[in-house]
């Protein structure tokens, strides 16, 4: 253990526990051995970092978070998992974050990772960068989203889903479908409502792509077209591009469908 690490003596913490250097833990924080925590993490009051959490350096955690909790799947049988959490994480209040089961061994949080409070990430989940998880929203196994998403608040995410990336998606929403790049989703049952403008602009996003992008989905949800033939279009009349290859990828690639384009 560093010794620059701040530890309350309030706190229970098993000594096998890797603490990083300048390290918090607030009272009545509970962490157990196999745990690891990097450099300038703080831990706070009521706090539980389980067996199996990584947890990178210059993370927040809040009360009564729980980090690498047992799965609520009835297929795990105690097998060995982890749950890992990338650098300059915030986890808010009351956060759930399971470890994994057999099936990928693993839960991963990217690197600047905001979980607002009371959300819950299921086991085997993969959450990549810069991604924001609205308070309440409910993210099941085995899910996967991509860099620079955000899911608003008390959104229902399905199991198996895929979420890319740039996506913004209304509170409250239940996501069944697959969610492609750079979209905007809301209304319910949820469907396209076009693309994530304000959330290109501040990613820095050209005019050019964002006219672009506006093109492709025009063509997959506006042209009366069903997914097959709006994909041979886009391939034809848009130039290769980077987003353009992003979008046909996820798609062609997508086993749920993508989410349905809006009826008004």
């Amino acid at each position: 253990m560093a010794v620059d690490t701040k530890i309350s003596p309030l706190a229970s913490v098993d000594p096998a526990a890797k603490i990083g250097k300048d390290v918090i833990i607030g009272p009545f924080a509970y962490v157990e051995g196999d745990v690891e925590i990097g450099d300038r993490t703080e831990i706070r009051a009521h706090a539980q970092i389980l067996n199996g959490a990584r947890i990178g350096k210059d993370c927040v955690i809040h009360g009564n978070a729980v980090i690498a909790g047992e799965p609520q799947d009835l297929k795990f049988v105690g097998e060995y998992s982890t749950a890992i959490i990338g650098d300059r994480c915030k986890i808010r209040e009351c956060v759930t974050v399971n470890r994994g089961t057999a099936s990928k061994g693993t839960t991963i949080i990217g690197n600047d990772v905001l979980l607002m409070a009371y959300s819950h990430i299921a086991h085997d989940c993969v959450l990549k960068d810069h991604i924001i998880i609205g308070n309440a929203s409910q993210i099941a196994g085995e899910v996967e989203i991509d860099d620079w998403a955000i899911v608003s608040g008390g959104a229902l995410v399905h199991q198996f889903t895929r979420i890319s990336q740039h996506v913004m998606i209304q509170g409250g929403s239940r996501v069944g479908k697959d969610i492609p790049p750079y979209t905007l989703i809301g209304r319910e049952p949820i469907a396209y409502c076009g693309i994530n403008i304000v959330g290109l602009r501040r990613r820095g996003f050209s005019n050019d792509q964002i006219y672009r992008i506006n093109d492709i989905y025009r063509t997959i949800y506006q042209r009366g077209l069903n997914n097959s033939e709006a994909l041979d279009v886009v391939e034809s009349e848009i130039p290769e591009c980077e987003e353009r290859n992003l979008i046909l990828n996820f798609i062609k690639g997508s086993k749920r469908g993508i989410v349905r384009g809006s009826i008004d």
